[in-house]
């Protein structure tokens, strides 16, 4: 007579943590990967950046897009010059309004965001403390917003370009890359577009009208000015007085 061997019952459970360890695994793999390659793609361009003149931003891209959507011409002038061929009026004149220890700090003036913090607290006019540093490294490898995500992102590449490229190259950057004018960017080309001249050939007043409209460069006008924009350059150039040798 034939006997009946047992049969072995599988753990579900067991096998079903078994699964889960497995798939959290994979994707913890697959987070470790994307994080060495983000790393080792932001090594890579900042890197290249000290050397190679920055072609396009994402901003440039965010207008043309918006342009289209809104039917507007994409209009798009973008000059690449070398900081010594950038007059040192405009370098005085965006020390004086947008990072008056820009020289001094290494990437972040704590003071400057405590100020900040401060009067947004007190309900004053919305502003922020970000250093040209800052500002470089957004409008260079970022997009615009106000997410942590951006922010901690702002942070990290603004201690790598602190790190690999120094304050002159900053600067070089900075004012070659920024938003001048509705579809212009960098000094060269505002310069062309507000004075019909050189960045070379600027005079203090006409960096300091350039400087004035950095915080809304496609509402404010450099040249034929509101009386506003005009209170600002008299203001950015008393300042620039005070910002003496510039030494990177």
């Amino acid at each position: 007579m034939a006997t009946k061997k047992p049969v072995k019952k599988t753990n579900s459970r067991a096998k079903s943590k078994t699964q889960n360890r497995s798939f959290m695994g994979r994707v913890f793999f697959f987070l470790f990967k994307l994080f060495l390659w983000g790393f080792g793609l932001s090594i890579f361009f900042v890197v290249l950046f000290k050397f190679v003149p920055v072609p396009f931003t994402p901003l440039m891209a965010i207008r043309a897009i918006e342009n289209t959507a809104d039917k507007k011409e994409v209009y798009l002038n973008h000059d690449w010059v070398p900081l010594e061929d950038i007059s040192v009026n405009l370098q005085k004149a965006v020390i004086a309004s947008e990072d008056g220890n820009f020289l001094k700090h290494n990437g972040f003036d704590f003071q400057a965001m405590a100020k900040a913090y401060d009067g947004n607290q007190k309900g004053k006019k919305l502003k922020g403390g970000s250093t040209i540093s800052q500002q470089t490294a957004k409008n260079v490898f970022l997009w615009q917003g106000r997410s942590y995500l951006r922010k901690g992102l702002e942070a990290y590449f603004t201690v790598l370009i602190e790190l690999i490229w120094g304050k002159e190259r900053i600067m070089e950057v900075y004012l070659n890359s920024i938003e001048m004018g509705n579809g212009v960017y960098g000094a060269q080309a505002a310069s062309e577009y507000w004075y019909k001249k050189d960045a070379k050939d600027l005079t203090k007043y006409e960096a300091a009208g350039i400087a004035a409209i950095l915080p809304n460069p496609r509402k404010f006008k450099a040249s034929n000015s509101s009386s506003y924009t005009s209170r600002r350059k008299d203001k950015i150039v008393r300042v620039m007085r005070y910002v003496g040798k510039i030494e990177y």
